[in-house]
């Protein structure tokens, strides 16, 4: 009788072990920095200095921007991060549902925010960099696409900017910042409360359709 019930304790025991090995498996398989490696490594570079390092997977906060895709250290970025940052202005007319519109923004160029994620292109490529493009998402679902060259100092004469006011007037916190792209005549990609900022590169896309 003794021996059964010290049977019963030892099987019970073994249970136990395997269901708290089970348990911390799970717990690894949730960690946030699973799939895309890193919580993003925002503290170097020029817009790391206030960058919130954050897993790619973490949902955002209101005003949060998050930065990700062909990159080695996704991270995301808000509006209290962009005012520490070195500010460009910019006077810009363009076209809208409104009709003509004359304003001076002042923010962070789009380039030295997405630098900071270190994108992946291709170095043995000539100019693999213009093999680049990022798509920026906003409220409602809206999303524009620009090529690297359109934001890259190197090639393009203007700069896109990460705007934090308009006309002398800081945008609200939960908002988000507004794209600003001076070369555009119409607003269409002024993309406003901007939460994503994905980079990609088109080979996969391109070579894929031989």
């Amino acid at each position: 009788m003794r021996c059964g019930r010290r049977n019963q304790r030892r099987a019970g025991l073994a249970l136990a072990a395997v269901a708290a090995l089970l348990v911390a498996g799970c717990g690894q398989s949730a960690d946030p920095k699973g799939a895309d490696g890193a919580k993003g490594g925002a503290k170097g570079g020029t817009a790391g200095a206030g960058a919130s390092a954050k897993a790619s997977v973490a949902p955002l906060g209101p005003g949060e921007v998050r930065v990700g895709g062909a990159v080695a250290k996704p991270y995301s970025v808000t509006l209290t991060d962009l005012r520490k940052l070195p500010q460009a202005s910019v006077e810009v007319t363009f076209t809208s549902a409104k009709g003509e519109q004359h304003h001076t923004y002042q923010g962070v160029p789009l380039h030295d925010v997405l630098k900071t994620a270190e994108p992946r292109f291709d170095a043995a490529k000539k100019n693999g960099q213009l093999r680049g493009f990022v798509s920026a998402t906003g409220g409602g679902d809206y999303r524009a696409v620009f090529a690297w060259a359109e934001i890259d100092p190197g090639f393009a004469k203007s700069q896109v900017l990460l705007a934090v006011s308009e006309d002398g007037v800081a945008f609200d916190d939960a908002a988000g910042p507004r794209l600003v792209v001076p070369q555009d005549t119409k607003g269409g990609r002024y993309v406003s409360e901007l939460n994503q900022l994905w980079v990609g590169v088109v080979d996969p896309v391109v070579d894929g359709a031989k």
